[in-house]
């Protein structure tokens, strides 16, 4: 059979080469005694109903169970090298522990405290006194700290320069959106003049009513407030930059967990719930969807293990990886949960299944450290770049 003549010869689209041969998806015995050791405790100590009863009061953290999870487990210094405390481990490992939280929507400030404000100092000088002595109290779990940043702000957007200091690191200004301010002892505040640490109690914290009943949002006020420089303005926004980009390749951990709990119970439920004197799932549409829902979150974990390997091992394309990961997992993350709560049908729709838990997650997270379409623009600036 001859080629047919006047077509042209097809192209391969030209993107940034991933070499899959270097990457490692797979979980490493320590990850998986890491994942038992913080099932478990979750297990016991964070259950759906005591989530809602916390969230009813304002206050939905649970300090008792932050200190057991930081400090009893060491998941707070997990990034933090031996030397300064920590556990010297990767962000594999933090991956792990924010699959088990997003798994139990836990209201705890892992993401916020030991992620962002962990690489913010991490991306600082280490060796001063100021950032040494903080990463020890973080890794230790004795100080919960916050950056002063909205939690939307994107890998590559503008960082905001809403804080001013009139000299001598007194600061004035305000940011709003600041997730988990309400549980902080530090504040990590980017003002003109480089990066400083400033007690939370020197600072006015107004809650916001947030999405996400389990991850707090205020607007952080700063009048004349006190704070320790911790470096100049351009190490500063170099930290932060790459602290938002660890956050968002790691956030698809927390959103691949979220799915996996929403598809894990789901499943559960269409199998006990009868109708017609036969289970629900056995019905042909409701198997259809699933098993596109079991498909979506198994490419789901691909991705966000590959964010995760990327960001321990330094890998060059690591911002692509990220994008990737949080393009898809946002979007798989929040058809999870509407579809745990439609198939779950009217006992989806009450406050007292946490059902609506995850939705609200799901549908917070897809808005933090950059949307699915922001992360989709960065794959497709990546995409017209020429092949080396």
């Amino acid at each position: 059979m001859t080629k047919p003549t006047g077509l042209p010869e097809p192209t391969e689209p030209t993107v940034p080469s991933v070499p899959s041969a270097t990457l490692d998806l797979l979980y490493s015995e320590t990850e998986e005694e890491l994942r038992s050791a913080v099932r478990s405790l979750l297990a016991d100590r964070c259950d759906p109903a005591g989530i809602l009863a916390r969230a009813e009061t304002g206050r939905p953290h649970d300090p008792a169970l932050w200190g057991t999870l930081a400090a009893g487990i060491g998941t707070a210094g997990l990034l933090v090298p031996e030397k300064l405390g920590g556990q010297g481990a990767s962000h594999r490992e933090a991956a792990v522990v924010l699959e088990e939280l997003g798994r139990a929507v836990a209201p705890v400030p892992y993401l916020t405290s030991a992620v962002l404000a962990t690489e913010i100092l991490l991306g600082c000088d280490p060796g001063t006194d100021e950032v040494g002595a903080l990463l020890r109290e973080l890794a230790a779990g004795r100080q919960i700290c916050v950056p002063a940043v909205p939690l939307t702000l994107a890998p590559g957007a503008p960082l905001p320069a809403a804080v001013r200091d009139s000299g001598g690191g007194v600061l004035t200004g305000a940011v709003t959106s600041v997730a988990d301010a309400v549980a902080a002892d530090v504040l990590l505040v980017l003002a003109d003049t480089g990066l400083y640490a400033v007690p939370a109690a020197s600072a006015a914290v107004a809650a916001l009513v947030p999405l996400d009943l389990t991850r707090p949002l205020a607007t952080v006020t700063l009048d004349a407030s006190a704070g320790t420089r911790l470096a100049d303005p351009a190490t500063a926004r170099a930290a932060i930059a790459g602290a938002l980009l660890s956050g968002a390749g790691l956030l698809a951990s927390e959103q691949l967990g979220l799915a996996e709990w929403c598809l894990t119970e789901t499943v559960g439920y269409v199998r006990g719930r009868h109708q017609f004197n036969r289970p629900v799932g056995s019905f042909q549409a409701l198997k259809h969807r699933l098993a596109q829902l079991w498909l979506d979150v198994a490419s789901a974990r691909a991705a966000a293990r590959a964010a995760a390997d990327a960001l321990a091992t330094g890998a060059a394309d690591a911002p692509l990886t990220v994008a990737v990961a949080q393009a898809y997992c946002s979007g798989v993350a929040v058809r999870a949960a509407e579809e745990c709560v439609q198939l779950h049908g009217g006992i989806g729709m009450t406050w007292e299944h946490p059902a609506h838990l995850y939705l609200k997650r799901a549908k917070a997270d897809s808005l933090a450290l950059g949307t699915a379409g922001h992360h989709r623009a960065l794959v497709a600036d990546f995409a017209e770049l020429p092949t080396p």
